[in-house]
This record gives structure tokens, sequence and C-alpha cells, in this order.
């Protein structure tokens, strides 16, 4: 094998963000409550960053809001035109230190302050708002093992049985089921007891509250729930024992030549069955949705156009320390002391300056939406439009990411209710008069048609199609079955009614 040692030529185009750029793009992508939080870390990071004492900085009369906002964009372009920063990777931005040394002298404290802007409508709802915020604040729900070693306690029994039943409530699942059969817990438990005793643990603990705990799979929950005086419980018992995937398929008349009970029988039974709960643990889980705080409001002005506010309760104002600015020029501060201030200046700059890049382009963003999405506010999620993200970021001017990064993870409370701001985007289809549609609506008209249906003989998915097409919807099979399983709606053969 010969090696050798050669030179070669490549030409390549690479972008390189700097890192007032990714910061920006970081503060845009932030919803409300993880902006303050950001805020809240660099306020305790950079001691140049400051948020005004009480009475510092005055919020603007109802009645001046358009005048106090004007003057803060103003403000803000004046920083960002006349004074921007040099950053890159080829240069060591001497000419901004220089800058920062005359800031005292050319700037007053005002001009990098970041205040939010405050509507008259805002004051009028500050109070309620920050009522529905406290109502969303999570609180420690009761688990389920602390509930049924409530219960427990009332049973008599020996120390060893007690021991292993609260070991075995322990160890129960999300659903309130043990997750291994009773032997495999033992040989993991670790300590001296009998299969009887541990058995007794486990016939105490099926018999607490709810019903259906403690059992080890579906069968035996559903069995435990039947009550001995249930007129159905003969029935019931058969059905869950040997035929629980023919009521899955609702194959009725299946059952009926295997057991000899007539289908009005098997449906008294199955409504029965349909009271009980497969999952009698899931009630007890800790809350898993999220306080939605929204990130703008849509009203109507006088003129009955809908406008963007951004909500901005949560955020602070912020502004540059003038003592820190004063040190830097006055020359008293050694040269390590300027190049920290310096740094945490710049620092303090580009927070400012992306948050008001944020509100910027969050509510340009946001009002190009709602101007597209107009007939979704009127009449409501039936009238949605096909949209996609190009479309709004050739509205505003921007890239496609900086669009998807605006609407990622932020809320909008409508007068419709409250939405996800991707909730306004979505693909579509062409109807035979050559109308786009949005999926939402094939959905919508999906449901509705299902809901018509003759129970007795439900519109298999080919008959769905037909149905759709004479509504102007064309649409593949495969598509809607696609759908309808999104939705949730069971086959034919499942929706019929016996």
């Amino acid at each position: 094998m010969q090696l050798s040692i050669s030179q070669h030529m490549k030409m390549s185009q690479q972008m390189k963000l700097a890192p007032r750029m990714i910061q920006s793009m970081e503060i845009l992508q932030l919803p409300i409550m993880a902006l303050k939080e950001r805020i809240e870390q660099e306020l305790s990071e950079n001691p140049l960053l400051e948020e005004p004492l009480a009475g510092d900085v005055e919020a603007p009369e109802p009645d001046s809001q358009v005048e106090g906002e004007g003057a803060i964009d103003e403000v803000s372009t004046k920083a960002l035109e006349q004074q921007e920063l040099v950053v890159d990777n080829d240069h060591n931005n001497q000419a901004d230190f220089e800058r920062l040394l005359e800031m005292s002298a050319n700037w007053s404290e005002d001009d990098y302050t970041y205040s939010p802007r405050v509507s008259s409508n805002q004051v009028d709802d500050d109070g309620d708002r920050k009522h529905d915020a406290m109502s969303n604040m999570e609180s420690r729900p009761q688990s389920l093992q602390d509930y049924l070693l409530g219960q427990f306690g009332f049973f008599s029994c020996s120390p060893t049985v007690r021991e292993f039943a609260e070991y075995l409530m322990q160890n129960l699942d999300h659903n309130g089921r043990l997750p291994s059969p009773l032997p495999e817990m033992l040989e993991v438990y670790g300590k001296s007891i009998s299969l009887d005793d541990a058995q007794t643990a486990l016939s105490l603990i099926q018999k607490l509250d709810p019903p259906g705990v403690g059992a080890r799979d579906l069968k035996e929950c559903l069995l435990l729930q039947i009550k001995p005086d249930n007129p159905c419980r003969e029935v019931l018992i058969c059905l869950i024992s040997s035929h629980m995937e023919d009521l899955r398929q609702n194959r009725l008349p299946v059952i009926q030549r295997k057991t000899g009970y007539s289908i009005e029988v098997i449906k008294d039974a199955c409504e029965q069955l349909r009271m009980l709960d497969p999952t009698p643990g899931s009630g007890f889980e800790a809350s898993a949705s999220p306080n939605v705080v929204p990130d703008l409001y849509i009203e109507q002005d006088a003129a009955g156009k809908y406008v963007v506010r951004l909500e901005d309760e949560y955020t602070p104002s912020l502004h540059i320390s003038r003592k820190y600015q004063q040190l830097l020029s006055n020359g008293e501060a050694d040269a390590q002391t300027k190049e920290y201030i310096k740094r945490k200046i710049e620092s303090a700059r580009w927070l400012i300056e992306s948050i008001e890049q944020r509100y910027s382009t969050l509510k340009r963003v946001a009002q190009a939406i709602v101007d597209h999405q107009t007939e979704f506010l009127d009449k409501g999620p039936e009238h949605i439009i096909p949209l996609k993200m190009q479309q709004i970021a050739d509205v505003v001017g921007v890239h496609v990411t900086t669009v998807s990064r605006a609407v990622d993870d932020k809320w909008v409370q409508t007068p419709r209710g409250i939405f996800p701001l991707k909730r306004f985007f979505g693909g579509g289809t062409t109807t035979t008069d050559g109308d786009e549609v949005a999926w939402d609506i094939i959905r919508i008209k999906l449901r509705e048609i299902v809901e018509k249906e003759d129970k007795n003989d439900p519109l298999s998915d080919d008959a769905l199609v037909v149905e759709l097409a004479k509504q102007g919807y064309t649409l593949a099979r495969r598509t809607i079955t696609k759908y309808r399983k999104a939705l949730k709606i069971p086959s034919s053969r499942q929706r019929r009614a016996y």
C-alpha cells in the first residue's frame, strides 16, 4: 500500500451565526413564561441589568397608548439604526468598546430601556388575568398510594400482611394494576412471607376504592368491579372472561351463537360493561395539562378589525445601570474592570434589543396570521383557510424559519377561546369547484356524516368517500381511513347497532 500526500482546493459556502443573532432567535422562540424566567436569570447574573424601582418608569395613561408605544419604538429604532453593533468572527469589536466609553454622554439611560407596552384593555383586564393565572397554578394532587393507604388503616391484619400490602400499593402502576404476577413480586420483596399471606394482602387491596384496583390484568380489573347484586352479573362474567375480542369487534351475533344469550341480553350487558373503568388508578395521576398563559390577545377595534396585542404583564422593564455607565466613562476603572463592564453592557444591550425584536416580529407575524384567518374568528373553526408558514413569511418579509420560531409554543387568546398559534396553519385540498379547503373542514364534515348515518347500516369507508364527493370534497379512500382513525371513529362494523 502506497501513501501519498497531496493538496486540493475546495470552495464552499458556510453561514456562521453571530452570538447576537443566536440569542435573538432563542428569545423569539421562548413563550412568555419562559421569557420571564430568562429575564430573571439575566437579572441575577448581570449586575448592569436592572429593573426600575417603583415609580421610576410610569406606564402611559390609557388614552395615550399610541403615543407611548410610538415613543418606545422610536427609541429602540434609533438605538438599532444609529448604533449598530459590529459582531462577527473577524473583528475585536473595538468600535463597540469606544461607543461604550461615550455611552453615558451620548445617550440617556432610557435609550437602552425595555419597558413592556401597556394598553387600555390590558389595564382593564389586569385583575381578571391575574386571578386566572392564580387559578391556573398546579396543586399537588393526592396520589393513588396515599388514597389507598388511608383506607387500608381500617383493616385488621398481621404486621406481616400489612407491610407487604403497603409494598404492593407502592408498586401499582398508573392504572392501579400490579405490573407483575404475585410470585414475582414476592421474589423482589426480599422478606420472608408465605404465599397465603401475600394473597391475603392482595385480596384486601382489591376491596379498596376505587373498584378494580390491585388487579393483575384487564379482565380481573373489570371482574372486580361487578357488584353482587348486578342483574347482568352472570352475563358480564361470561363476556369478560371469554368474549372480549368479539366485543371489541362488535360481533354480537357470534357471541349469541356461542353463549345462547339473546342479542337484547348481550346489549344490556354491554351497557353495564361500559360503566366499568378499565384504568381505575389513572384519575390519581398528577395533572399533565400545562399552565397556558397566552402570549397574544386578539381583539376587535372600533372599526371591527381584528388586531393583535402582546401579553407583557410578566416581562419586567429593563435598563442598563447608569452607575456602571458613569464608572466606564469617568476613567476611574482599571482596564480589567472596563473590560468586564463592557462585556456586561453588551450582554444587557443584546438582551434588551432581542426582546424588542421579539415583540416586533411576533406581533407582525401574528397580525398577518389574523388577517388571513378572519373567517375563522368570525364564524368558527369550520371556516379555517389552508395556510402555510411560507405565505406568512412572504407577507412579513422574513425567513420561514423565523415564522416557525415565532409561533412555536405560543398561545393566543381569541374571541373563540385559547388556541396554539400553530392551530391557524394547515394544509388542505381542492374541491370539485376549484376552491381550497382546509383538512380541518374535511374532518368536521366526516364527523357530521358519521353522526347522521343509519347505525343499523353504517357507512363503509368507500361509502364515506361517495358522501364527501357529493359535498364537493374528492378524496382517496386511504385518506378517509386515515382521518377516521385520527378522529377515533370506529370502523363500520364496530359502529353497527343491533
